[in-house]
Order: structure tokens, then C-alpha cells, then sequence
């Protein structure tokens, strides 16, 4: 028997907020251990909670970017658990009236694009951090009661790849909306994975088992690619899969039982009675959308129709929201702006890490390098001179032209003065004119070559190779 995968993805992002969901410590990566507490966040009795507002706000505006609804009431309810590292033992989440409701999330995969519903997006708080070492374990609840999102897809993935593609682009998606840095290394994004085979053809569902707190979007592509094989394999064996959470293994390439899967009921959730529910206004809600951005497939796309960029350009200017802004103003109104692109790629970003400086560092005017590719394109100077302009363009700030001027740096192209130089590399390269006659075409490219030396870089390359052929005969 055949059978196909079924995945749902739950990813948990940090919000971008000054302070924490509900008190005023600091939502700081990095601090000393336990330093970024109060009596809020460490559920100390007698406290009330209060939400933060910059919270409310890029949740909202990250159901617009999910192409959510955004619900007039939303509520908090209290999950109900008890671990070392949620002092309150229980968690403000919300359970049936989130913030964003039914989007979804349309991405590049293999030749087309592919669109995951989303279900919900709801807001909730972060617990703290547990780190184990050799015979005891240490609490840090610096990062209890940051905002956290939790983002939740209809089981419409069908593989590991699937996966891992939805998951970059939903990170792209919140960096470009400014909701969140996604680092992944400070733990700023984290990912459970549910996952059910079935017989190919069936609607039903399989039997879902859940991956836990996965922390890297390559792990999660391993993690699902073994847990299908590993389910399927029970099937065939005869054998019955159980509703449960399992962990990731990933020395080891496996995953491994935690407990039991738990339900809703399990959780005891009730609404928490010291939060009010937040009832947007319609003002409120066309406010946040005004912070609605163009996103990175609609970028991508623009890019490559509005200046004819091959995708691997446009994915450099996408990956990268400063260098596309700018080589967006820099290729307007340029007959060539795919030449332009390729020195903003490769030339400019050679520059930022040979400097370590960035877009905000460059001191020349930003059409100066569309100048710079007309002045090539125009035969006033060889792409060789070109870079070596772009190099004092770099420098100083200073425009092309007038950097060309004073160096006296114009393209040769007076064929009197081109022939002298040709002479002279034919009279210094008896062996390679002789192996041009020969017919070795490759000699005539060193040849040019060495008049482009002689030259300083300044002669004509076409019509050095022309008057190469016209004076040996060819």
C-alpha cells in the first residue's frame, strides 16, 4: 500500500516589543539570568497583568500579512500546567476567540506557487528557559511574558521539503512586516510539527503525532522526513500509531517518545479573569493596516517584470530589503537596469565586506552607478576602467564623470592611436601573432589583452580586436 504524508506546522515567533506582554521588563535577549523579572512575570499573587499595546498591533498586522481576518473580539484564557519553567503554572493564551483568523500564505515550491491556509495566528506569552547541566538545571525567566506568536497552518503540507519552504517563507513574510527579527539562535522562532500518513486516496486523517520545540527549519525538514518513513514502516508492519509528542533526536537522526499526546480538556483553560478582551475598532484596525508592506513574492515578482531581472537577482534583492531599496532608485529610469544590478550585487556588495560597512555608509548619489553603466554602455570608458572608477567612486563619493575627467581616463577610440598601441603588442608578441595565423583564435584575445596594458585600459576593446585582424591579415 502507497501512503502520503500530511503535515501542519505551529511556528512560535517572538514580537519585536520594547518590553514584555504584560509588564514593563525589558523583551532583551542576552541579559544576565534572571535580571529582566517582576512580580508580573514571575506570577507573584496579587499582580494584574496589562497588555502591551505595540503587541496588539503586530498581531494584528501580522493576520494582514497572513491575508487574515482580524476578529472584533479576541480573548485571553489561562493553560493550565505545571513546569519549572512557567512560574505562573499556568499560560495567558488565547483558545477560542484569537486576535487573526483564516488567512493563508501563497510561496515559490519546486516549478509553481503553493498556498497554505492558515488557521490562526493568536497571541500568547513566552515561559522561561530551562538550561541543563551535569547535575542540576538552572531556570532563567528573562524571556517569561515576552509576546509570542503562535501561527497555526491547516494540515495542507505534503512533505519535508514543503516544509521547509513554508517556513522560510513565513520568516521572510515577518521580517519584511518588521514583527519580528527571527533569529533563530537567540530562540526567537520555534516550530512544532504534526504529522499523519494515510493510504493515498483517503480523506481521512492518520493518527497525528507531534514533533516538539523544533529550533531550526533544516531540523524540522530531517525531523519530518523520518517521522513519515518511521510511521509508514509501523503501518506496514501491522502495527497501530497512538496520538503522541515526540522530540527530535538530532545526533542521532531519530525521534524519540515524550508522553501521550494531551487534548484541550487536559489543559483545564478557562478565560483569565483579570485580562478584558480586546474589542478593535475599525479605526484601530486601518491604522495597523497603513503598516501593511509589499511582501517578498510580490517583490520578487515586481522585480523580475519591472526591470527584468533573472530570479537569482531578484532573490538577492528580496533576501535583502535595504539592497533592494536601493537598487530599486538606483536602476529607475536606466535603459540597462539589469547592468546595474550586476554592480550592485557584485560590485557594491564586494565593497560592503571588504569595508564592513553597509547600504547606510554609501557616500556616492544613488543614480551614480547608473551614470557609471552609461558611461560604458556610451564607449566613453571599458568595463576595466569602469571598476577602477567605481573604486574611487567608492572612496570619495564622488560621481563617475567627473572622476573620469580628471584622470583622464576616457576610452580610446582614435584609430591612429589605437593602431600605435596594437604595433607595439604585436612587435612584443612575435609568438602569439604567429600562433594567431596559425589559427589559434585564443591568440588574438591575448593580444588584446596586451594592448589593453599598453593602453592603461583605455583603448576600445572592439576596435582593437578589428584593427588586430585588419593588421595580421585575418
Amino acid at each position: 500500500m502507497t501512503y502520503e504524508a500530511v503535515i501542519g506546522l505551529e511556528t512560535h515567533v517572538q514580537l519585536r516589543t520594547r518590553t514584555k506582554m504584560w509588564c514593563g521588563c525589558a523583551n532583551e535577549y542576552g541579559a544576565e539570568a534572571n535580571t529582566n523579572v517582576c512580580p508580573v512575570c514571575i506570577g507573584l499573587p496579587g499582580v494584574l497583568p496589562v497588555p502591551n499595546a505595540e503587541a496588539l498591533r503586530k498581531t494584528a498586522l501580522t493576520g494582514m500579512l497572513l491575508n487574515c481576518d482580524v476578529p472584533s473580539y479576541a480573548k485571553w484564557d489561562r493553560k493550565n500546567y505545571f513546569y519549572p519553567d512557567n512560574p505562573k503554572n499556568y499560560q495567558l493564551t488565547q483558545l477560542d476567540f484569537p486576535s487573526t483568523i483564516e488567512g493563508f500564505v501563497e510561496f515559490e515550491f519546486g516549478e509553481g506557487i503553493e498556498r497554505v491556509r492558515i488557521n490562526r495566528a493568536h497571541l500568547e506569552e513566552d515561559v522561561g528557559k530551562s538550561t541543563h547541566f551535569s547535575d542540576y538545571s538552572g531556570v532563567d525567566f528573562n524571556r517569561a511574558g515576552v509576546p509570542l506568536l503562535e501561527i497555526v497552518t491547516e494540515p495542507d503540507l505534503t512533505g519535508p521539503d514543503m516544509a521547509y519552504d513554508y517556513l522560510n517563507a513565513l520568516k521572510g513574510i515577518l521580517e519584511y512586516g518588521g514583527v519580528s527579527d527571527c533569529d533563530m539562535e537567540k530562540g526567537q522562532v520555534r516550530c512544532d510539527v504534526n504529522i499523519s500518513v494515510r493510504p493515498v486516496g483517503q480523506t481521512e486523517l492518520g493518527e497525528k503525532i507531534e514533533i516538539k520545540n523544533m529550533n531550526s527549519f533544516s531540523g524540522v525538514r530531517r525531523a519530518a522526513a523520518y517521522e513519515i518513513e518511521r510511521q509508514i514502516g509501523v503501518l506496514r508492519e501491522g502495527g497501530t500509531l497512538v496520538q503522541e509528542t515526540r522530540r527530535w533526536n538530532d545526533v542521532v537522526g531519530i525521534t524519540e517518545n515524550m508522553r501521550t499526546k494531551e487534548d484541550a480538556h487536559d489543559y483545564r483553560y478557562f478565560p483569565d479573569p483579570d485580562l478584558m478582551p480586546h474589542r478593535p475598532s475599525e479605526e484601530w484596525i486601518a491604522e495597523v493596516r497603513t503598516l501593511v508592506k509589499e511582501l517578498p513574492l510580490a517583490r520578487k515578482q515586481r522585480l523580475m517584470a519591472d526591470f527584468k531581472l533573472p530570479s537569482s537577482d531578484a532573490v538577492v534583492f528580496v533576501g535583502d530589503a535595504a539592497l533592494g531599496d536601493y537598487f530599486e532608485v538606483a536602476a529607475k529610469g536606466a535603459k540597462n537596469p539589469k547592468a546595474v544590478a550586476n554592480w550592485v550585487i557584485n560590485n557594491l556588495q564586494a565593497k560592503f565586506s571588504e569595508t564592513g560597512s553597509t547600504v547606510a555608509d554609501i557616500k556616492f548619489e544613488t543614480s551614480a552607478i547608473g551614470e557609471l553603466v552609461g558611461l560604458v554602455e556610451g564607449g566613453k570608458i571599458s568595463s576595466k576602467i569602469a571598476q577602477d572608477v567605481f573604486a574611487e567612486m567608492f572612496e570619495s563619493g564622488k560621481s563617475p564623470a567627473p572622476i573620469v575627467e580628471e584622470k583622464g581616463l576616457s576610452q580610446v577610440c582614435d584609430t591612429s592611436e589605437l593602431q600605435a598601441f596594437c604595433n607595439e603588442a604585436i612587435a612584443a608578441n612575435s609568438a602569439s601573432v604567429e600562433d594567431f595565423r596559425n589559427g589559434k583564435e585564443a591568440a588574438l584575445n591575448f593580444l588584446k589583452g596586451q594592448v589593453m596594458k599598453v593602453s592603461r585600459g583605455k583603448a576600445n576593446p572592439k576596435i582593437v580586436g578589428e584593427l588586430l585582424k585588419k593588421i595580421l591579415g585575418s
